[in-house]
Order: C-alpha cells, then structure tokens, then sequence
C-alpha cells in the first residue's frame, strides 16, 4: 500500500472531521436544548451552552411523556413491537434466505425478484392489505399487530441482507460435517449458523430499528392510549407544541436503549461490514 503524503492526510483528516461535526452537532444541539429550563418554546437564538442548566426537562418526561403513559411503559411498548419485529424477522426469514442461498427450485428467480420489489416499496403501499388482513384477525388495535406490521417492513430486508451471509459461507464446510455423519439441520445450525451471525446480528439491529423509530403509520393501528410507542409519542409532543427542552430530553432517552443494542452488538456488527471472509 502506498504511503500517504502529509497533503494527503490533511485532506483525509479534514474530510473525517467535516463528518464528525455533521454527526456530533445535532446531536450537541439537542443535549443543549435538553438540559435549558430557561427554553419554554421553540429556540430562537444560537448557543453552545444552556442558559439555565438543569435536569427539569428529563424528570418531565420521564414522569408523563404522553397523557396515559409514563417513560418506561411507552418503553415497554417500544421494546416489545420492534424486538418482537427484529426477532420474527430473522427467525422466519433466515430459513428462507438459507433456501434462496443453498437450493436451485422452480420460482425462484421470481421469489427474489417479489423481495427486492419488496424492499423497493414504500410503507405506505402496504397499509392498506395489512390494515384489512389485521381487521379480518381481529389484532388491529393491538401491540401484535403492529408488530406484525413492521415485521412486514422489515423482513425483505433481512431475508436479503441473510443470504448473502449464507452465500458467503464456502459450501465445503457443510459437506465436511456430512462427510462427519451431520444432518443437513445439525450442518445448518452447527456450522453455517455460526459463521452468519455477525450479518444476521445486523439485519436484527436494522430490523429493530425500523420498529423503534416508526410513528407515521403505525398511528393507522393504534387506537388506545396504553398502546403508543416512543417514536409516537415524541411526534405527538412536537405536534401538540410541547417545550422543546421535554421534546429533545424524551428523544435523548428513546436513544439509549439503540446505544446499549449497538454495544451489545458491536463486535458482531464489525465483522458484518466484513461479510464474506471467513475466520480459520
């Protein structure tokens, strides 16, 4: 590899920290309006530093966030849809995206082909079926069914993100366990599993994602207060003219439970950004 020059590096270091700025001051910004009690409507001036510091913003919304929830059952909520997401999506879809990577069957060109149109789609051209397929089941109006419908957001996504993971692993180490006397369900979760983890960890955390910031249609399958999520109720406060101090201290909350799910993640979602090399 050839050595950098010292113009070069400049040039490297300056664009990293163009983006780390494009990064780090909004996220400045919103810790800044958080943490002023002296802000009672929208900012109107410029500052680095709260005016008034004070932790008044956070006690608010921790308490009632939204007329019938308090932080940790609008939590609860939020967990329990996009986890509920995340976690039907790669269970059922990782069979799936193990057929489309291992096996050649009729309709199978097709079946990629309706995936990826599914990705391409936008989530409004799904409202509808699912609004009318969740009524005929009688769960509209309730956590299961919107996670049933981010689980449809999200599952071409992983189906699609999982089977390159399974491409990428060399069919010869699942002829080796058979050549050791394994069935093709021992090879599959022995062996091939394994080794996709690091990419199905991040089709999980996408998925999970998905889920947890959503609010514009999943307000089409809520009905009642005990059944709003975080993303909704921050897009209730913004609509209702809420302090914008209580609005970005309730965003900064909703953001940790993604901070401690990339923690907890990290080391599997490194090694999916290099999907396709396999470890000796």
């Amino acid at each position: 590899m050839r050595k950098l020059t010292l113009r070069e590096q400049l040039a490297y270091q300056f664009a990293l920290a163009l983006v780390a700025l494009f990064v780090l001051v909004p996220i400045w910004g919103m810790a800044r309006l958080a943490f002023d009690e002296a802000l009672k409507g929208a900012p109107v001036t410029f500052r680095l530093w709260p005016e008034e510091f004070s932790f008044t913003a956070f006690q608010k919304v921790w308490k009632s966030p939204s007329q019938s929830l308090s932080f940790l059952g609008l939590l609860k909520n939020s967990l329990v849809v996009a986890g509920g997401a995340a976690v039907t999506s790669v269970v059922f879809g990782a069979s799936m995206a193990y057929a489309f990577a291992r096996f050649r069957f009729p309709g199978r060109q097709v079946g990629l082909f309706g995936l990826l149109l599914g990705t391409l789609l936008p989530q409004v051209a799904l409202m509808t079926p699912l609004y009318v397929l969740l009524t005929i089941l009688g769960i509209r109006a309730s956590l299961l069914g919107l996670m049933i419908v981010y689980t449809a957001f999200c599952m071409p996504f992983c189906i699609w993100n999982m089977r390159a993971a399974f491409q990428a692993v060399p069919e010869e180490l699942e002829e080796a366990a058979f050549l050791e006397g394994a069935t093709p369900s021992i090879a599959f979760w022995r062996v091939t599993l394994p080794l996709a983890l690091p990419s199905i960890a991040v089709a999980a955390l996408m998925a999970f994602l998905i889920g947890y910031t959503e609010f514009a249609i999943g307000w089409l399958f809520v009905e009642r207060g005990e059944n709003v999520t975080l993303a909704m109720a921050v897009s209730g406060m913004l609509g209702h003219g809420q302090a914008w101090s209580s609005l970005a201290a309730l965003a900064l909350l909703m953001s940790l439970p993604v901070v401690l799910a990339f923690l907890l993640l990290r080391r599997y979602l490194m090694r999916g950004l290099l999907m396709g090399t396999i470890e000796g």
